[in-house]
């Protein structure tokens, strides 16, 4: 948490006020909806999200931001926290953060109900403020997330996936939001230059696709991270380190680790030999390789902007990405 707090720094003040705006945003006359929304913000994550925003908006203005800044932040804070109540209930899980779902606590309907209020408020704070600039961005990013799930979903079924495939679901998956925050950051201080709003989207998305990666890698490694390993075998998702194996081995092996997931994909100690498999198979390396490539393209769109505390910062936020450790 120690790099997570450095890359906070020049935004401390913003992401204080921010934090109080978010709060004001989800307000409700239901109180069973102030409860619920009271539980979500006291367990609230890294804030990586709305951090992007205001760092990507000081960086491209010079160290400047607007209301529009903290209302782009809050939408996208909002939105994200709507698909994420979502996400467990489709998942049938328990557990977020380490805390309980809200499905877990008050049962799938109301955990649904919870998502779409969450969502149109983020629409609402948008349309009320005439931010449709904003609103653009984030509708194109919710879009996409409901594609790459279920273009993912789709896959699995057949488990025929290519690499290009691959990308194309992790970058709207996960790069898309992260993408949608830096695009939302410049947005909301220079509306008009195209240009850099671009190059700022293109920036979040390559460090999305670097994250994606990098969580794909945790579920071949022994370490604590809070989950157990083969998780995405279980559940038939074809990830990069999987993907490099099956183009790069015998017939007989591919038919053997197919037929594994297909069929064997409950049993933990084949789940155990696939994995072993993927990392003799030099699957892991392969991905990691791919991650720092996004990492480096994301670098170099940093470099063409000046120094700056915000450039350092996000320059920190990037490396944090692939070093993490959960």
């Amino acid at each position: 948490m120690k790099v997570i707090s450095q890359i906070k720094e020049p935004i401390r003040q913003e992401m204080e006020l921010f934090e109080q705006k978010f709060r004001d945003s989800m307000s409700s006359r239901v109180a069973l909806l102030n409860r619920i929304t009271y539980y979500i913000v006291n367990r609230k994550g890294k804030q990586m999200r709305p951090m992007f925003v205001f760092l990507v908006a000081k960086m491209v203005s010079g160290g400047r931001v607007e209301e529009r800044t903290y209302r782009g932040a809050s939408v996208i804070e909002l939105i994200h926290t709507a698909t994420l109540v979502h996400d467990d209930v489709v998942d049938d899980s328990n557990k977020r953060r380490g805390f309980f779902s809200i499905n877990a606590l008050w049962k799938n309907k109301i955990a649904v109900l919870v998502g779409d209020y969450l969502l149109s408020k983020g629409l609402l704070l948008s349309i009320d403020n005439s931010d449709f600039d904003l609103l653009r961005i984030i509708s194109v990013a919710v879009r996409e997330m409901s594609e790459g799930e279920l273009l993912q979903i789709e896959k699995a079924r057949r488990l025929d996936i290519v690499e290009s495939v691959y990308y194309e679901i992790i970058r709207q998956k996960t790069a898309t939001l992260i993408a949608a925050c830096c695009a939302m950051g410049a947005c909301s201080v220079i509306p008009d230059d195209k240009e850099t709003i671009e190059k700022m989207r293109l920036f979040g998305e390559y460090i999305g696709m670097a994250f994606q990666i990098k969580d794909d890698l945790f579920d071949y490694t022994e370490e604590s991270i809070g989950k157990p390993t083969g998780i995405d075998i279980k559940e038939q998702k074809m990830t990069l380190p999987l993907i490099y194996t099956l183009n790069n081995c015998a017939e007989k092996e591919r038919k053997w680790i197919i037929n594994s997931i297909k069929n064997h994909n409950k049993d933990k100690k084949r789940v155990k030999e696939i994995i072993n498999f993927v990392k003799q198979k030099n699957g892991l390396i392969y991905a990691e390789d791919k991650m720092r490539e996004f990492q480096q393209k994301a670098l170099e769109i940093l470099s063409d902007f000046p120094d700056s505390e915000y450039k350092t910062a996000l320059t920190l936020m990037v490396n944090y990405v692939i070093d993490r450790k959960i």
